[in-house]
């Protein structure tokens, strides 16, 4: 069965329904991956964005990309994620957000 995305941008509302506020975030990166641009098959070093990936109790680990790159927190550490937007493409979502700083 796949979702009906009534929405075809990111959304705040959208992250919501998929990352509680609620239970801690912790990430699981050890370095930052980077996103680079592809054409014809071949990779470019035009640089698309960043990644880090992260878990919280009761949702499988998920990715998370940056438009800019972002400052890598200590493995495991629990971390707050800002303005976490999120889309659903055919029944996959993907995750963005603007920085992660560690909770103290």
């Amino acid at each position: 069965m796949k979702t009906k995305n009534l929405q075809n941008s990111y959304s705040t509302a959208t992250a919501k329904q998929y990352i509680q506020d609620t239970k801690p975030i912790i990430i699981v990166s050890s370095e930052v991956e980077i996103q680079y641009n592809w054409i014809d098959g071949k990779r470019t070093d035009e640089v698309t964005g960043y990644k880090l990936y992260f878990v919280q109790e009761g949702v499988n680990p998920f990715a998370v990309k940056f438009v800019t790159k972002p400052s890598l927190p200590p493995f495991l550490s629990e971390v707050k994620l800002e303005k976490l937007e999120a889309i659903e493409i055919r029944s996959n979502v993907y995750f963005r957000s603007e920085g992660v700083r560690v909770v103290k």
